[in-house]
């Protein structure tokens, strides 16, 4: 009883549910480690007692909890139980982010007034009791909703890795993101773009090619840098110059490779070339203009992006993983790391003037999307975690989970669990932070952003934490302080007018969903797991639909659409030895599951071009999403041309080509951005969305 009593306390679940109506038991061992990485020993009975009466203690102490936050909602301020039951005669103080202090209020407290004009923000309250108790604690003041979308609206969902151009240096980059916003928002009328994380990877020979595992949510990756569009590029010298349009032929070589003799998309070889064009232009001296605007960018990152370049610089001279470097190079506040920085000040600038080259064209990139009339644009996306071995790790140690893993537990579909090797953040940090990191990081994904799609969002409210050398059925449920993660979420979307789309698919905690919809975060809707669950589990009618979502065919993660209606994902599992039963008991469940989809589409008036045909499937599917009342539609870029392959296959490594393939037509023929705009198949799937240039029409209407 003392261990769960602790482990409650520090928001350690020692049950679960894998199912609904089955409870499982956390092992002991597991809730004593994740304690110890929570800096709580409980390994010991006598440690669990003093532990326990120490958090008494405190909490008898205790005035104001860690955080409190405050909902400007319309009709007023919304406060927590925290601060309405504070003793009568309280006196609060609130120093706001901006410098100035408001109060004090009382004795007889603050009237609603006062809370109300308290600006947006992250502060610091205090808090004196007539019994002589004080407190302080981080007060978030967001708005109540983060930013909408303006009206329902359609656009692309694609992997730029996987989008070519005739420009590109062998995977799509920042100017074919532009390119793409620019034709899709005049020509089709597409109102967004989302693109996968553009996070900064690992770097490495070979590189881990997943978006999901970056060394940094903050900063970008320079990968992705068009090499032409970097100004200083028209200043090289002949000599520079021609050694830059031999780079530039190798790198056409590389597209050649992948576009007709069916080569792998090689991030690595485009990063060698990128990299030795982007050593060539460092030397280029910036201009008057373009060094103040650097040097503002020096000013406003900050230590986050000195941090940043410093590993950057580190990860050059002793490789990337830095638990391996000189132990004192390890700890990124030491003097031995401060003396490497000043000497490596040339490659810790060229790492810094990378990452700022790379935000100059994500931000041409949302200004393409906006004056091409985007109502949302470009929808960034932000990964889980972070791979331990990379620079958000080393930076941040203080509030990272020492020997902890973020994964998934158990369940009807994974009876192993998942570790998906990403270390977490601790709550308790983040909260005595006052959530500098977490901000810090909304901060940097937000500033480019006309959206911010949350990979599995679930983890605001809780991650599953596998310890170090446990399977992952051996782990258990760490809860965060889900309604601050969803203030600070909220407040700096507010900041940045980005709309929040949640990715919440999977076994998800009663309630969540409803919680984040009163924030105005959409979810996410994919139309094959759209059943009624509670009822029949016949696919879920469009109008049963929620509003409040992306509403979607598949992801990165799933079959395209044609291989769904054909069956080819089945097929591809069993190539690969995927499958957990007979092929006929899989071919049979796949194709009830389809016949199911496509006889309501047929009975809706959705398929006038008969079952038998792929493409017109297709293009029902898009119908009935349309008659969804979903604020916005996304279209997998590959279903529109009839790719049949998937760019993630879960589960597998080395065995199917993960995160490496360009799109593709039917005939699994690669197609450059310049034929997609002229694909014939492309505008008449386009059709289903109505004349070009036209929006997204309202639910219910007959496309």
């Amino acid at each position: 009883m003392g261990l769960a009593r602790l482990a409650a306390l520090h928001g350690v679940a020692t049950t679960f549910s894998p199912s609904p109506g089955v409870t499982e038991v956390v092992p002991d061992d597991t809730v004593v480690a994740v304690l110890g990485a929570l800096g709580v020993d409980a390994s010991t009975p006598g440690a669990v007692r003093a532990a326990l009466d120490r958090a008494d203690r405190a909490e008898a102490a205790r005035l104001l909890p860690p955080t409190a936050v405050v909902w400007q909602e319309a009709e007023g301020p919304l406060l927590p139980a925290a601060l309405t039951a504070l003793p009568a005669g309280t006196a609060l103080r609130v120093t706001t982010e901006q410098g100035p202090v408001l109060g004090p209020a009382g004795p007889g407290g603050p009237a609603p007034a006062w809370w109300a004009a308290l600006p947006p923000g992250v502060h610091r309250l205090r808090a004196e009791a007539p019994d002589g108790r004080a407190g302080e604690a981080t007060l978030i003041v967001a708005p109540g909703r983060a930013p909408a979308p303006g009206g329902r609206s359609h656009g692309f969902l694609v992997q730029l890795y996987s989008l070519l151009s005739g420009r590109s240096w062998g995977m799509g980059d920042l100017g074919d993101l532009a390119e793409l916003a620019t034709w899709s928002g005049r020509a089709l009328g597409a109102s967004f773009v989302q693109v996968n994380p553009l996070h900064a990877a690992v770097p490495g020979a070979p590189s881990d090619p997943s978006p999901y595992r970056p060394s940094s949510r903050r900063f970008p990756d320079p990968v992705h840098l068009r090499i032409e569009d970097v100004p200083e590029y028209g200043g090289a010298d002949p000599a520079q110059r021609a050694r830059l349009e031999e780079l530039r032929e190798e790198a056409a070589g590389l597209r050649g490779a992948v576009l007709r003799k069916g080569a792998l998309i090689d991030r690595d070889a485009v990063w060698k070339l990128k990299r030795e064009a982007l050593e060539i232009l460092h030397t280029v001296p910036l201009g008057p203009g373009r060094h103040a605007a650097y040097c503002d960018f020096l000013a406003e990152q900050g230590r986050a992006l000195e941090d940043h370049a410093t590993w950057c610089a580190l990860a050059e001279v002793h490789g990337p993983a830095w638990r391996d470097w000189p132990a004192a190079l390890r700890d990124p506040s030491s003097p031995e790391t401060a003396h490497a920085r000043s000497e490596l000040m040339d490659r810790v600038d060229f790492h810094s003037r990378l990452v700022w080259l790379t935000d100059t064209q994500l931000a041409a990139a949302g200004r393409a999307a906006q004056e091409a009339g985007m109502d949302v644009g470009v929808v960034h996306d932000l990964a889980v975690g972070v791979h331990p071995d990379g620079a958000d790790a080393w930076a941040q140690q203080d509030v990272f989970a020492a020997g902890m893993s973020v994964g998934a537990p158990p369940d009807a579909f994974n009876a192993r669990g998942q570790d998906w090797g990403l270390p977490p953040w601790r709550p308790d940090a983040l909260a005595a932070s006052g959530f500098a990191p977490y901000r810090g990081l909304l901060r940097g994904v937000l500033r480019n952003a006309g959206a911010l799609r949350i990979d599995h969002v679930m983890g605001l409210f809780r991650l599953w934490w596998v310890p170090q050398g446990a399977p992952p059925t051996e782990g258990t449920y760490v809860r965060h302080d889900a309604e601050a993660m969803l203030a600070v979420l909220v407040l700096e979307a507010d900041r940045a007018g980005a709309v929040v789309v949640g990715e919440d698919l999977g076994t998800v905690e009663p309630g969540v969903r409803e919680a984040l919809a009163r924030r105005g975060v959409l979810g996410t809707s994919v139309l094959w797991f759209e059943r009624d669950w509670d009822g029949d589990g016949l696919p879920l009618p469009p109008e049963r639909w929620r509003e409040g979502c992306v509403a979607t065919a598949t992801t990165h993660d799933l079959p395209s659409t044609a291989a769904r209606l054909t069956g080819g994902h089945v097929e591809l599992r069993h190539r690969l030895g995927l499958l957990t039963r007979p092929l006929d008991e899989e071919r049979a469940e796949d194709r009830a599951d389809v016949h199911a989809w496509l006889a309501m589409l047929e009975e809706s008036g959705l398929l006038p071009e008969g079952a038998d045909d792929e493409e017109g499937g297709i293009r029902a599917v898009y119908r009935f999403l349309l008659r969804t009342p979903a604020r916005m539609v996304g279209v997998w870029l590959p279903d529109a041309v009839g790719d049949l392959r998937p760019q993630n296959l879960p589960g597998t490594w080395d065995q199917y080509p993960n995160w490496r393939l360009p799109v593709a037509d039917a005939e699994g023929r690669p197609v450059t951005l310049e034929e997609l705009a002229a694909s014939p198949r492309l505008h008449r799937f386009f059709e289903v969305f109505g004349s070009p240039g036209s929006r997204t029409a309202p639910p219910g209407a007959r496309p």
